[in-house]
């Protein structure tokens, strides 16, 4: 069953079309990659999915329910949440509290918070701790963001995506600028959480989408080009000729 769908959606800045004619069903519980050529149109494509953009056609339905044009901080309410291809964390805070923020801005009420302390919302605290625990950094729970490595900066943004919540999770190249040792540790969570979360995924390692993913969809030029299981997508001419340029008929 598809918990995320597009129907035709489209997004245009002025003359140039980013995202054209896209229509996609990600099902529940499945890892669903997005991948294509820089320009592609792939990070429109989760700009609309959360609310950064409004589609200039075309519709969005999650479980269902049309959220066109819903704006991004309903988005995260709903059950979606992402990260982004820079890393975008807070970095005097430490861990904990850039965690904590999350839980907190998803969580049910913000009522009497003029009035309170942090430390009077433990399931928002809890909900921070998990998340650190399910990428591994609990143990630095305490330690400003900045001083801690490019690659476990990446793993605290997951953290914040996960603190919210979500049941729908997108990553926007989370491996980006890693190297060969933390891309390792980055795929090794992701597959702990496939299953548990319904993922999509925007990555360029290619290695990393066809041993991870479930589905594949291709984006050249702001429209699919081409979708199906990573045996078949490796096959695909079309998509051979998007990434080599027409050398691959």
């Amino acid at each position: 069953m598809a918990i995320l769908e597009t129907q035709d959606l489209g997004k245009s800045f002025g003359a140039l079309t980013a995202v054209k004619d896209v229509s996609l069903s990600i099902e529940a519980g499945s890892l669903h990659s997005i991948i294509g050529p820089n320009g592609a149109g792939k990070t429109t494509l989760f700009n609309l999915l959360t609310g950064t953009f409004a589609p200039t056609t075309g519709r969005i339905l999650y479980n269902g329910q049309d959220i066109t044009g819903t704006r991004a901080h309903r988005i995260a309410h709903l059950g979606l949440a992402r990260s982004f291809q820079r890393t975008n964390v807070f970095p005097a805070f430490s861990l904990f509290d850039n965690v904590w923020v999350a839980a907190f801005a998803t969580a049910r009420s913000w009522q009497g918070l003029i009035y309170r302390k942090a430390a009077a919302y433990p399931e928002a605290a809890e909900r921070a701790r998990q998340a650190l625990s399910d990428v591994g950094l609990l143990p630095k729970a305490d330690v400003p963001a900045k001083a801690i490595s490019h690659g476990e900066q990446r793993q605290l943004e997951l953290a914040i995506a996960l603190a919210a919540a979500p049941r729908v999770l997108l990553l926007d190249e989370p491996a980006a600028g890693l190297s060969p040792e933390e891309t390792r540790r980055m795929v090794a969570l992701v597959r702990a959480l496939k299953g548990r979360y319904t993922i999509v995924l925007i990555e360029h390692k290619i290695d990393i989408i066809m041993s991870v993913s479930d589905r594949i969809s291709v984006m050249h030029f702001g429209s699919l080009i081409a979708e199906g299981p990573p045996a078949e997508i490796q096959r695909n001419p079309d998509v051979r000729r998007a990434y080599l340029g027409g050398i691959a008929a």
